[in-house]
């Protein structure tokens, strides 16, 4: 699986890519013939009998184990064959395997069995089996490149990656292609952090987003895993602690504002990659959507039931979206560049965060913004301006 960094790379989840073997060669002929032996050979033992004893041993087919040695008891009696004990021993076990199999079928034994052995699979540390929550150590250090395995480890200490979210691709009957992987693992991991870590201003400048994606050899033993990681933008530096703030951490106030915030941040994070020269109606068709961003992001400010030292400063807040949405509004009905550029650059002009950092001291969130509006260093292509709140 290859472990690419902030837009960019990609890895495989399967969870490794699979070695090369070599191919042998057939053996070659003997080089003597086999002599006439004079003396009398034994009677052949029934291959079936033989099968049926294995399976019946292992229980891994029971119900096959029963035919097969069904089938060698019938064959030895017309045959004269060896095996009689082992068929009857084969059929015999066969039989208890299948029972026990049709029985743990009727009480959801199975059910149980394939969730401990998945959980049980968690642990072996591979790329397949990092959860939402989980930190590892990637063998060489870095989260640049190709990984074939993983090390789980507390995220209480340092490590090089912490697992925020995982999804899996679907709708595509073949590999869709390294870009296709890369830009999607992109658009998905950005969008999906504020599920995770919903305070853009409480994550460290040096954490980025990452993600462990399918390669093309993956792909075909079934890979289709999705994992997006926090990391250092360092690449030889690692994290320390969690960067995790949600429901488990936050109150009910917190929750509240972060959320309608976070309406926002998604739509900025939106921007197209090309500007309103190169891309008019793209660019309109963001803003519009920004402005029904900030629209439902005053709403749901306003609709709240803040404790009274916040009341004040988050009604100051959805007063300053709301001027700042119709703004977004003018540039979305823009009919050229100029026009766009005149309403984009008024809203970045009223987007400050003096008020954001009122709301947020009273109710005792991270009251720095991050440099630029941005949380880490950024992904390619749109805003990411995580953080950007007005």
């Amino acid at each position: 699986m290859s472990i690419p960094p902030p837009p960019g790379p990609q890895q495989p989840q399967g969870p490794y890519q699979q070695g090369q073997f070599p191919q042998y060669p057939g053996y070659p002929y003997q080089p003597w013939a086999q002599g006439y032996s004079p003396y009398n050979r034994p009677t052949p033992v029934n291959g079936l009998a033989i099968a049926s004893l294995v399976l019946g041993i292992l229980c891994c087919i029971p119900a096959l184990g029963l035919l097969l040695g069904l089938i060698a008891l019938g064959q030895i009696r017309r045959n004269g064959e060896r095996g009689k004990g082992m068929a009857v021993a084969g059929s015999v076990l066969s039989s208890l395997g299948l029972a026990l199999w049709v029985l743990a079928v009727a009480t959801g034994g199975i059910s149980d069995f394939w969730d401990g052995f998945k959980d049980s699979a968690r642990d072996n540390g591979s790329a397949y089996t990092l959860a939402k929550g989980e930190c590892f150590d990637s063998p060489s250090g870095s989260l640049e490149g190709e990984a074939y395995d993983v090390d789980k480890v507390p995220c209480t200490g340092k490590h090089d990656g912490e697992v925020f979210a995982s999804f899996r691709m679907k709708g595509y009957a073949s590999y869709p292609g390294d870009r296709k992987v890369t830009d999607l693992a992109d658009t998905r991991c950005w969008s999906l952090r504020y599920d995770y870590a919903m305070d853009a201003w409480a994550v460290p400048d040096d954490v980025d987003v990452y993600y462990l994606t399918p390669t093309r050899d993956s792909w075909g033993l079934g890979d289709r895993e999705i994992t997006c990681v926090f990391g250092n933008t360092d690449e030889k530096a690692s994290l320390t602690g969690s960067v995790r703030n949600d429901a488990r951490t936050l109150d009910a106030d917190q929750l509240a504002y972060l959320k309608a915030v976070n309406i926002g941040n998604r739509a900025l994070d939106s921007q197209p990659v090309d500007g309103p020269d190169d891309d008019l109606k793209t660019n309109t068709q963001w803003a519009a959507r920004l402005s029904d961003a900030f629209t439902a992001q005053a709403e749901s400010l306003r609709a709240h039931d803040w404790p009274a030292g916040a009341k004040g400063p988050v009604t100051a807040v959805a007063q300053q979206v709301e001027t700042v949405r119709k703004e977004w509004a003018k540039a979305a009905k823009a009919t050229d560049a100029d026009a766009f550029y005149v309403a984009y650059d008024r809203a970045m002009t009223l987007s400050t965060f003096d008020r954001s950092v009122t709301a947020r001291k009273a109710l005792g969130l991270a009251t720095t913004p991050p440099p630029d509006g941005e949380t880490g260093g950024g992904g390619d292509g749109g805003g990411d301006s995580s953080g950007f709140e007005v």
